[in-house]
């Protein structure tokens, strides 16, 4: 298909419109691997955008779709179905702790902003705190919220926002070392709450993997004393695991990895390995209890749609017959591995960091210095040159700034690991060429 007529009627997302002319054209995948129309294939080491956990092609959420489909395909959100009600109870048996009611949305976004709306009504409260690095989705709430760059278009959105420094241990704000520091970005997080006023603060909300912001774990212990602020002064904890759930860092959710109960736990992505849009957001027994002789005044037409929640039952069997999330602790540490060999051959590779299958890879131009390859909320060409050198050789993946980011599917093996690392070395091999002595 001609590029220019792919993009003549359509908006393509986070970008600049005549940048497009070459975006790859899916035509098919399977397992780990993809292939466009000129028949060139990929081995996807994103999963598409985070959320292909269980590759391409997969025959069991298939065909609980086409079952589904025959059966029924369309259900009012003021409605019940069969699929909605197990879908519901089976996430209230897998999510951590008394995280017992499901409001189900079409997106990550939409489940942040119906949480970020549930804390408010729940608490009497308005402001929420985010990272400064962080990305809650692409509606004016969510986006004007987080730090990501790309809400600078769009402010001032709606009041109530408020952000916080991060835990970013390679870059620390207060140019300290983990974990001599004793997290002083928690402490630093409590007294700003206290300046801005307790009990004004509806909730502080956390990817435990930040993402496309920066690419980085939360260190031991941050979260667990984040938990501990948010109960001292009664604030709700959202947890927004939209990319890092369902396996993707080694362990069912990321927070199981420090033994922590948000109040809200925001989903979408992996919760149908991204075959039908659906988000969800899980809240604790007590919110629930709140919301009984309560109006909620939020919804979304598409609520537990009923191809969704067949897609979402079938791709929870599949994580469990195809031992995903264990096979994600396990590749995570063949990927650690890989990481830690790439950034001891490479002087552009400042960090490398991972979680699962989560990792991303810090560029610099000098190791000791530090000084990003590409500065914040930039893009010189070396940036899309990454980009091409990876497809051209059959790469998926996603670089900004100085970062890339890698998501394979859970199911990966170590062989197709190992190939897409090699790519990615052999493309690193330029960038070092490229830095001045």
């Amino acid at each position: 298909m001609d590029a220019h007529l792919d993009r003549q009627h359509q908006f393509i997302p986070w970008s600049v419109q005549s940048t497009q002319d070459e975006l790859v054209e899916i035509a098919g995948g399977q397992g780990v691997t993809f292939w466009d129309s000129r028949g060139n294939r990929y081995l996807d080491f994103l999963s598409q955008l985070f959320n292909v956990n269980l590759g391409h092609g997969n025959r069991r959420i298939i065909e609980a779709i086409q079952r589904q489909a025959e059966q029924f395909c369309a259900a009012s959100a003021s409605v019940m179905h069969a699929g909605r009600t197990r879908l519901a109870q089976r996430l209230a048996e897998l999510t951590p702790g008394d995280l017992t009611k499901v409001f189900f949305t079409n997106s990550g976004s939409e489940a942040n902003e119906i949480a970020f709306a549930l804390a408010r009504l729940g608490t009497g409260r308005q402001k929420i705190f985010a990272k400064y690095r962080s990305y809650h989705g692409t509606t004016l709430g969510t986006l004007t919220l987080c730090g990501d760059p790309r809400r600078l278009g769009l402010e001032p959105g709606p009041p109530g926002s408020v952000r916080f420094f991060d835990p970013y241990c390679y870059r620390c704000d207060f140019h300290l070392e983990y974990p001599s520091c004793g997290i002083h970005c928690a402490r630093a997080l409590e007294q700003q709450i206290l300046l801005e006023g307790p009990e004004t603060v509806a909730a502080v909300v956390v990817e435990p993997f930040t993402a496309a912001a920066g690419g980085f774990p939360l260190p031991p212990g941050y979260l667990r004393r984040v938990r501990e602020i948010c109960d001292r002064y009664g604030c709700l904890l959202i947890a927004d695991e939209v990319i890092c759930g369902f396996g993707r860092t080694g362990e069912w959710f990321a927070v199981n990895h420090e033994g922590v109960v948000p109040d809200i736990l925001t989903l979408a992505k992996g919760i149908t390995s991204g075959y039908v849009p659906m988000g969800a957001a899980v809240v604790r027994a007590k919110i629930a209890e709140h919301f009984e002789t309560r109006y909620v005044p939020v919804g979304c037409t598409y609520t537990g749609h009923p191809l969704a929640c067949a897609a979402a039952l079938a791709a929870l069997d599949e994580y469990e017959a195809r031992h995903a999330v264990e096979n994600a602790r396990a590749m995570g540490l063949v990927l650690a591995r890989g990481l830690a060999e790439l950034r001891a051959r490479h002087p552009c590779i400042g960090d490398v960091r991972s979680q699962g299958l989560f990792a991303c890879i810090e560029l610099v131009k000098d190791q000791r210095g530090r000084e990003p390859l590409a500065a914040f909320n930039t893009s010189p060409p070396v940036v899309g040159e990454i980009r091409r050198q990876c497809l051209q050789r059959g790469l998926y993946l996603y670089n900004r700034w100085n970062l890339i980011l890698l998501a394979p599917p859970l199911i990966i093996g170590e062989e197709d690991l190992r190939k897409g690392l090699a790519i990615l070395d052999a493309v690193l091999l330029g960038v070092d060429a490229a830095i001045p002595s």
